[in-house]
C-alpha cells in the first residue's frame, strides 16, 4: 500500500498514527517511562504532560499493569475532551498482569468504551478506551 506522501512524513511514525496522534494535540503520559514515545512525540506536538493530564487533553497513555491502577480510568476519563482517547498500555504474553477482559470491565465502569487494539511495542500492547458518543458532553 504506496500512498503518495510517504516523502513528506519522514519524521512521523507510524505507532503515533495507530495511537491517533496528530500534530499539536494535547498528549499525556501517565506512569509510562518510554523515552523513545516521548522523542516520537515531541517531533509531533509540544503539548506533552507527564503525569497528571491536563484537563482538555487529547490522548493519554497510560501504563496500567494492575487492576488497582485500572481503578484510576474515571479519573483520566475527566480529563479527556469529549472525543479524545485513553491508551490503556500492558504487557502482553507471559508477562502480562492484566488481561483485556480486565480492561474492558474497568473501562465500562468507568463509562468508556474500548474500540482497537494496537501493538505497542515488543512487550506490550494497548487498548484504545473513549467516551461513548451518547454520554459525551458537548465540547
Amino acid at each position: 500500500m504506496a500512498h503518495h506522501s510517504a516523502m513528506e512524513r519522514v519524521y512521523t511514525t507510524p505507532r503515533l498514527d495507530k495511537l491517533g496522534v496528530k500534530p499539536g494535540m494535547r498528549v499525556a503520559l501517565v506512569d509510562l517511562d518510554d523515552a523513545v514515545l516521548e522523542a516520537e512525540l515531541r517531533d509531533r506536538t509540544h503539548d506533552i504532560t507527564v503525569g497528571e493530564p491536563l484537563p482538555d487533553t487529547n490522548v493519554v497513555v497510560y501504563a496500567a499493569d494492575s487492576l488497582e491502577a485500572l481503578g484510576r480510568l474515571a479519573e483520566l476519563r475527566d480529563r479527556i475532551v469529549p472525543n479524545g482517547a485513553i491508551w490503556v498500555v500492558s504487557h502482553k504474553g507471559r508477562m502480562a498482569r492484566v488481561r483485556d477482559v480486565d480492561v474492558m470491565a474497568a473501562a465500562k465502569a468507568a463509562g468508556l468504551v474500548d474500540n482497537k487494539v494496537v501493538s505497542f511495542d515488543e512487550t506490550r500492547t494497548s487498548l484504545r478506551l473513549v467516551i461513548p458518543v451518547a454520554l459525551r458532553r458537548g465540547g
